[in-house]
């Protein structure tokens, strides 16, 4: 059995959707501590003069406070300037015209309408709203469900084992700087590389040119149920370098 594991994402880019796809299980890792200016509550998508940044505002905690701690901060509610307004507005501006808007808006408006208290709930219900428009049936776990011990490789070894995972697939970001091979080889885990080959595809505002590693919305948006052909696509010409060793 294969499994992947990342920290929850807001508005997913392809590569992150991809690994979900690729592995067998996924484990979001909502227990490691929160990384400010990381994706966790943030995201590219691309507007009328090019890609821009879609945020969801937190309070500020300690630094040492976990993912799934971190509470949204729902300042100005129901005004014009509050969070939820003005993403929806920024994406029936810039998307209200993209060919396959109106088949997801009314779920995507529902996003934006109901009240979200915690960063990682509203992360993992549009996790689980892409799964669902993408056909990505693999099962999610949290890694506080787990009682996770250690940390990093050890971390890592850990959830394997209780997940039962021969197979880790990893990303080639910063777990290529700490990751230990030989301890996961040592223990009957085998790892391999991502190598993730971003698709193109038809966008708004063309004359700007293609622009890849934005929110899994662009694609959706753009491509309505082809997206899931492109995406899987995408994973299935994905190269994955020789075990323990990132290309």
């Amino acid at each position: 059995m294969i499994v992947a594991a990342h920290q929850p994402h807001y508005l997913p880019w392809l590569g992150y959707l991809d690994k979900v796809a690729a592995a067998d299980v996924f484990v979001v890792m909502d227990d490691l501590q929160y990384e400010d200016q990381n994706f966790q509550n943030r995201q590219r998508m691309k507007l009328n003069d090019g890609p821009h940044w879609l945020s969801v505002p937190l309070h500020r905690g300690g630094q040492s406070e976990r993912i799934c701690d971190k509470r949204i901060d729902n300042t100005g509610r129901g005004s014009r300037h509050h969070w939820q307004i003005k993403t929806w507005r920024t994406l029936v501006t810039h998307y209200g015209r993209a060919p396959h808007f109106e088949r997801y808006a009314g779920d995507l408006e529902d996003i934006y309408v109901r009240r979200w208290t915690h960063l990682l709930e509203l992360d993992l219900h549009i996790l689980e709203c892409a799964r669902n428009w993408l056909g990505i049936t693999r099962p999610i776990v949290r890694a506080s469900s787990l009682a996770l011990r250690g940390a990093k490789t050890e971390r890592i070894l850990d959830f394997c084992q209780k997940l039962d995972a021969k197979v880790y697939l990893t990303g080639r970001g910063g777990s290529a700087g700490y990751l230990d091979t030989d301890l996961l080889t040592r223990a009957g885990v085998t790892t391999t590389w991502q190598s993730f080959r971003h698709p193109t595809y038809a966008q708004r505002y063309g004359h700007l040119g293609f622009v890849s590693h934005l929110g899994f919305l662009d694609l959706l948006l753009n491509s309505g149920p082809g997206a899931s052909a492109i995406l899987r696509q995408a994973n299935e010409t994905s190269v994955l370098s020789r075990p323990g060793t990132p290309s």
